[in-house]
């Protein structure tokens, strides 16, 4: 295992990125960092999120910036707000001891406003959601005439999010002479078709396996009536006591409705979903993030390009028609070498689904039983009494033992 210097990292980058608590590079990055400093050839890596992979793109892209020039240099797309946000935090902190380094969000569900004040001023890095970059283009706000680097971040992602003529017509506008890295999860057709015509000669970097979700998930399935569907999903939260998930439903109004039956069942719910106020799921994805929410009931889209931490549970409820979607929720869990399960609650209509998943990600599920009540009554025991075991007691009290593991 190399260390940062060794990967040719600088000391202003090194020192920022020590007081962040990188140990060591993980293995994206091990890959990637010398790939991009050392070399101008275009690249497709191919990585689960939660890998370390913002530093491995981000580093290199500090680090060919000149400061001198306050003109946009590097460009990275991002398919959503959130994760837009989330690396220009992660590139701030990156370069906290470099001096005239100057990033901005733009994204949408903003105002306008202030991101084109902030692009005025001069900025070198520019993370974007292609739809709000493409209209500060068009308003001459955003200019790309000198931008040497673009990233597509969670490229597979944006493409299924419908995001490809906006990035087309950010293609078109960049200078001839460009760097392109590619980050996706899985190699669809759709991120083949477009690195085959926007990436020259790519080396392609592979970390873990190509078109497979994360190593450390267990996938899971449980056979149920159609009408049972809503009692299988409390049965299992139940018998896992510190589950933090996030549940995903087919359509908006089955989002809510589930949301609202768990919430008024005395669960710590909250939906996410397209008829939300940004305002509002700006705060259900804060306190989701904290923790203070335990079951986050979602859809796709509006789950796309959610980083969380410490995510235990995925929970299909129900399995979506797309492969490559139940691949991008399962991915949200099992991340940075932490175990992780999916859990898909299913009907017997669904069953030929599971077959044609496991023979995508080259993973047997294992069909279980729903939980009895008996069951869940142990387990929630065990629960209270592990906490009883963790809590200071006055030393004249005989420390109770824990139970067998």
């Amino acid at each position: 295992m190399k260390t940062f210097q060794e990967l040719g990292v600088s000391e202003q980058i090194r020192r920022a990125i020590d007081e962040l608590g990188f140990v060591q590079p993980m293995p994206v990055q091990e890959e990637v960092i010398p790939q991009l400093l050392a070399s101008r050839q275009d690249t497709i890596a191919l990585a689960q999120t939660g890998t370390g992979k913002t530093a491995a793109f981000g580093i290199p892209l500090l680090q060919r910036i000149d400061t001198s020039r306050r003109d946009t240099q590097a460009l990275v797309l991002s398919p959503t707000r959130e994760l837009c946000l989330q690396i220009a935090d992660d590139l701030r902190e990156f370069s906290k001891y470099m001096e005239g380094i100057h990033v901005e969000a733009v994204y949408g569900g903003a105002a306008i406003e202030p991101q084109m004040r902030a692009l005025r001023q001069g900025v070198q890095i520019i993370v974007a959601t292609p739809g709000r970059l493409l209209d500060l283009m068009n308003r001459g706000k955003a200019r790309l005439d000198d931008v040497r680097n673009i990233v597509l971040d969670e490229a597979d992602e944006m493409l299924n999010m419908g995001f490809s003529d906006s990035i087309n017509a950010i293609f078109e506008a960049l200078p001839q002479e460009h760097n392109t890295l590619m980050f996706s999860a899985t190699m669809s057709r759709e991120v083949e078709r477009v690195a085959r015509q926007y990436l020259k000669e790519p080396k392609e970097i592979v970390v873990g396996s190509r078109n497979e979700g994360a190593e450390n998930v267990n996938h899971i399935y449980y056979m149920v009536h159609a009408k049972d569907k809503y009692l299988a999903l409390k049965r299992i939260v139940d018998f896992n006591p510190r589950i933090f998930a996030i549940i995903f439903c087919r359509t908006k109004l089955e989002t809510q409705d589930i949301a609202d039956k768990l919430i008024k069942d005395g669960y710590n719910a909250e939906a996410l979903h397209g008829d939300l106020s940004q305002q509002q799921r700006d705060l259900t994805m804060q306190k989701f993030r904290q923790h203070l929410t335990q079951l986050l009931v979602a859809t796709d889209v509006a789950a796309r390009g959610l980083d969380v931490d410490d995510l235990t549970h995925v929970i299909n409820f129900g399995l979506p028609d797309d492969i490559e979607n139940y691949t991008h929720r399962s991915g949200r869990t099992g991340r940075a070498g932490k175990k992780g399960t999916s859990i898909s609650i299913v009907h017997t209509k669904e069953k030929h689904k599971i077959r044609s998943i496991e023979k995508e990600i080259g993973k047997q599920f294992q069909e279980a039983d729903i939980p009895s009540a008996e069951e869940i009554c142990k387990k929630q025991l065990y629960k209270v009494m592990d906490q009883i075991v963790k809590t200071d007691v006055d030393d004249s009290f005989p420390t109770m033992p824990t139970r067998p593991r």
